[in-house]
């Protein structure tokens, strides 16, 4: 539909004639760090191989992102030991030796250009993906292939999922995020639609651990941009802050959020 919009309103062009310059004036916002610090372990991985990006915000008409390269970063585990993530390339800063230990707590610590930003989370575990049924009249037209990832999950503890569903010729997985307040210790399923899958093609399901406050931001973050608008990590329409406090200045707080997530993959093939 969108490429069908700029023919039209290119053709349109073309038959107007103007020889006005309109200057459009846009607010500035205040340039902000972008911290993605995502920790992951894939079950039956020792995890010790992760990587945090540090970027700046952008202006409207700016294409290239702005990224930083000069920034101390370590995370520290509650036994006090520190792990150092060191600059690769891009905004990009990796450690080969981090020590994933699930429902254990850590911090981050960011230090760039006499500021200093932290924040505290728990290592979230994670049930596995247990089976995947296919459905193909599934849908409100009755024709789309449906997808039904099922896990069980842990009774008596308040859980948290984020599912991700991702093929290859879609730009952005579709995310969906659950709590277990009605469902608690049952078998239950994460549901996919899409009417474009063909027999043969793979889908990445991935189920990772959330806690409560990740699950909030989450919540709030795909109800302003939707679960399948552009992906989850596209720029929302009002401010969505995360857990990433500017301890030296706090006003000039920080976009992004750390977490750290157990998760569980799944590929599935599309059946006939």
């Amino acid at each position: 539909m969108t490429r069908k919009y700029i023919i039209i309103f290119l053709g349109i062009l073309s038959f107007i004639s103007c020889e006005d310059v309109i200057e459009v004036e846009l607010n500035e916002a205040e340039e902000r760090l972008v911290i993605e610090a995502s920790i992951l372990k894939l079950k039956g991985d020792e995890g010790n191989n992760q990587q945090i990006r540090i970027t700046k915000t952008r202006g409207f008409f700016e294409e290239e992102i702005t990224t930083v390269e000069d920034a101390l970063v370590t995370i520290t585990n509650q036994d006090g030991t520190v792990f150092n993530f060191l600059h690769d390339t891009l905004g990009v800063y990796r450690t080969s030796e981090f020590d994933s230990e699930l429902l254990q707590d850590y911090k981050l610590r960011v230090e760039v250009e006499n500021e200093v930003y932290t924040a505290e989370e728990t290592f979230i575990p994670v049930v596995q993906i247990d089976s995947v049924a296919q459905r193909n009249n599934g849908g409100f037209s009755g024709e789309e292939v449906e997808l039904r990832a099922y896990y069980k999950d842990t009774p008596g503890v308040d859980n948290y999922y984020l599912f991700t569903f991702f093929v290859d010729f879609i730009d952005f997985p579709d995310v969906n995020i659950f709590e277990d307040e009605f469902f608690d210790g049952n078998t239950i399923f994460a549901l996919y639609i899409e009417e474009e899958l063909m027999a043969g093609d793979e889908v990445f399901i991935q189920n990772f651990g959330m806690s409560e406050q990740f699950y909030n931001y989450m919540f709030i973050l795909l109800n302003q941009v939707g679960s399948g608008g552009g992906g989850p990590f596209s720029t929302p329409p009002s401010t969505v802050r995360g857990n990433i406090i500017n301890e030296t200045n706090p006003d000039h707080y920080p976009f992004g959020y750390f977490n750290l997530s157990e998760t569980d993959l799944f590929i599935y093939t599309v059946q006939e």
